[in-house]
C-alpha cells in the first residue's frame, strides 16, 4: 500500500508557510485570466483553424471548437475545484497526491515535465519561425546557420534565455510583462477578426455540414491508437468530421491545466482560482469561435490554405500587408506561451522538489526574489539546449498525451477526494458530482486514443524511464514515506498503517 500513500491536504498547506520554501503571494484573479489567456492563445489560432476547417469539418468548424470547449470546460472546473481546495504549488501532481496516492502522483507530475519542457521548446522554434517570417516582410533576413531549422536556432535559444532570467526575478514582474504581450496579442486578434469581416462572403459557409467523405487512412505507427485497435476507417466531414475536427482543435486549449500551477502564489486561491482558470477558457473560446467564422467566411473552406490560412485569407483578397500584422501577432503571442510554460515547469519541480520525490535541494527559494531559483536556472538551460539544437517537431504530439493523462486523473482526483475528504471546505465544486468528472475523464481518455501508435509508444518509454527514477530514488527519499517534516516543530508525517 505505500505504493498509494497519500500526501494530507493540511500538510501540503502547510508547508507553503515554511519560510525556506514560501514563495511571494502576488497573483488575483485578473492575473491568473491574463496568465491562462496568454498560454492557450498562440499561433494555433492563426493556422489551427483553418486546416481543421479544410481537412475535417468545413464552416462546421465553429461547433468543433464549441465541443472541444465543452470537453476543456469539463477538465477546468475539476481543476478549479482542485485548486481552491489545495491551493499549492504542482497544479495535477499536487491534486493527485491529496486523494490517489504517491505512485500517481509521480506519473502526472512525470508527465507534466515532459509536457511543459518539451512545449516550451517547440513553441521557442515556433516563435523563431514566426520571428523570422515577420523580420523578413520588413526586409531583414537572419543568417540560415543561426536561425528557424539552422545547425543552431539562436533566437530560440535567447527567447528562452531572457523569459528564464525575467521567471527568477519574480512571479509578478513575470506577469506584468505577460500582461503587455497578451494585450498586443488580443489586440491583434480582434483586429484581424473586424478587418476580416468585411471580406465575409456568406456563400462560403455553404454548406455549413459537408457531406461525410471517406479519407485515406494512416497506416503503420502513425495511425491514431483508437484506428489501431478498432480497425475502423476514417472519415471527414459530416457529424464525424465535426468530432474529429474536435478532436484536433482540443489541442488549441491545452494550457489553462498551467493556470494551476500558480495556486501558492495567488493571494486568495479559493476565490481567484476558478475565476481565472474558466474565465480565460471562456475569453479563448469566443475568440477562436469568431476567428472561425471569419476564415471560413472570407475563403470557400476547399481553398483554404492549412498552413496558414488566416494570412493567406488576407492574400487572397489582395491584403497583403495584413500577413505582417498576424506574424506580429504570433510573434507576441508565443512568446507569452514559452514564458507561461517556463513558470509551469518551475512549479511542477518545485513541488516535487519539497515533497522529497526529487533532491530538495533543488526547491530552495531566493531570499530576494522569493521564486525557485536553482529550478528556474535548471529549466531555463535544458529548454534552451532543447530548442536550440533538436529538431524537436515529431515529439509535439508527446505535449498532448501528457495533458490528457493528467485531465484523466485530476477527474478522477475529485470523484476520491469528495468521498475520501467530505469535509474540505472547497471554493468552488463541480456540479453534478460523479457524473461531470466521469464524463471529463472519458472525453479525455477518448482523445488520448486518437494519438498516434508511435506517440503512445514514446509516452510508455518515458514511463518506464520515470518508474526506474522513482523505484531508485523517489520512494526512499519522499517525506511522506520518511516522516521527515521541513519545520522541525511540526508533527512527523506517519503513512497508513502496515507501512
Amino acid at each position: 500500500m505505500s505504493l498509494f500513500r497519500t500526501k494530507s491536504v493540511e500538510q501540503s498547506i502547510a508547508d507553503t508557510d515554511e519560510p525556506e520554501f514560501r514563495l511571494k503571494k502576488s497573483l488575483n484573479a485578473l492575473d491568473l485570466t491574463v496568465f491562462g489567456v496568454g498560454v492557450v492563445i498562440g499561433a494555433g489560432i492563426f493556422t489551427l483553424t483553418g486546416r481543421a476547417a479544410h481537412e475535417v469539418a468545413g464552416p462546421a468548424i465553429v461547433l468543433s471548437f464549441v465541443v472541444a470547449a465543452v470537453a476543456c470546460a469539463l477538465a477546468a472546473m475539476c481543476y478549479a475545484e482542485f485548486a481552491s481546495t489545495v491551493p499549492v504549488s504542482g497544479s495535477a501532481y499536487t491534486f493527485s497526491y491529496a486523494s490517489l496516492g504517491e505512485l500517481f502522483a509521480w506519473i502526472i507530475g512525470w508527465d507534466l515535465i515532459l509536457e511543459m519542457f518539451l512545449g516550451a521548446s517547440v513553441v521557442a522554434q515556433g516563435w523563431s519561425a514566426y520571428l523570422g517570417a515577420f523580420l523578413g516582410q520588413l526586409g531583414i533576413v537572419l543568417p540560415p546557420e543561426v536561425s528557424y531549422g539552422g545547425v543552431i536556432d539562436l533566437p530560440a535559444v535567447l527567447l528562452v534565455l531572457v523569459l528564464g532570467g525575467l521567471m527568477t526575478l519574480g512571479i509578478k514582474e513575470s506577469l506584468r510583462v505577460n500582461l503587455v504581450l497578451v494585450a498586443v496579442k488580443l489586440f491583434i486578434v480582434l483586429f484581424v477578426i473586424v478587418a476580416g469581416l468585411m471580406f465575409v462572403n456568406p456563400a462560403n459557409y455553404q454548406p455549413f455540414v459537408p457531406a461525410s467523405e471517406p479519407t485515406e487512412a494512416a497506416s503503420g505507427l502513425t495511425q491514431p491508437l483508437l484506428q489501431f485497435l478498432s480497425g475502423l476507417e476514417p472519415a471527414t466531414f459530416g457529424v464525424g468530421g465535426i468530432l474529429a475536427g474536435a478532436a484536433l482543435v482540443f489541442f488549441a486549449y491545452i494550457g489553462f491545466d498551467v493556470v494551476a500551477t500558480t495556486a501558492e502564489e495567488t493571494k486568495k486561491p479559493q476565490r481567484d482560482m476558478p475565476i481565472g482558470i474558466i474565465a480565460s477558457l471562456i475569453i479563448c473560446t469566443i475568440l477562436y469561435c469568431a476567428v472561425a467564422l471569419v476564415v471560413t467566411g472570407m475563403v470557400s473552406y476547399r481553398e483554404l490554405d492549412p498552413a496558414a490560412a488566416l494570412a493567406n485569407a488576407f492574400v487572397y483578397h489582395g491584403q497583403g500587408w495584413m500577413a505582417t500584422v498576424i506574424s506580429a501577432g504570433a510573434v507576441a503571442g508565443l512568446t507569452t506561451v514559452v514564458l507561461t510554460l517556463l513558470i509551469g515547469a518551475t512549479r511542477i519541480i518545485f513541488a516535487m522538489s519539497r515533497d522529497g520525490l526529487l533532491p530538495e535541494k533543488l526547491a530552495k527559494v531566493h531570499p530576494r526574489f522569493r521564486t525557485p531559483w536553482v529550478i528556474s536556472l535548471v529549466v531555463t538551460v535544458i529548454v534552451a539546449v532543447v530548442a536550440g539544437l533538436t529538431p524537436v517537431g515529431v515529439l509535439e504530439e508527446m505535449v498532448n498525451i501528457g495533458t490528457l493523462s493528467a485531465f484523466v486523473l485530476v477527474s478522477i482526483g475529485v470523484i476520491v477526494l469528495r468521498r475520501t475528504r467530505p469535509d474540505l471546505a472547497r471554493g468552488f465544486r463541480v456540479p453534478l458530482n460523479p457524473v461531470l468528472p466521469i464524463l471529463s475523464a472519458l472525453i479525455c481518455t477518448y482523445l488520448m486514443l486518437n494519438l498516434s501508435v508511435e506517440t503512445w509508444l514514446r509516452f510508455l518509454i518515458w514511463l518506464a524511464l520515470g518508474f526506474a527514477v522513482y523505484f531508485a530514488y523517489s520512494r526512499r527519499h519522499a517525506r511522506v514515506g520518511t516522516g521527515a517534516m521541513l519545520d522541525p516543530s511540526k508533527p512527523r508525517v506517519v503513512g497508513p498503517p502496515g507501512e
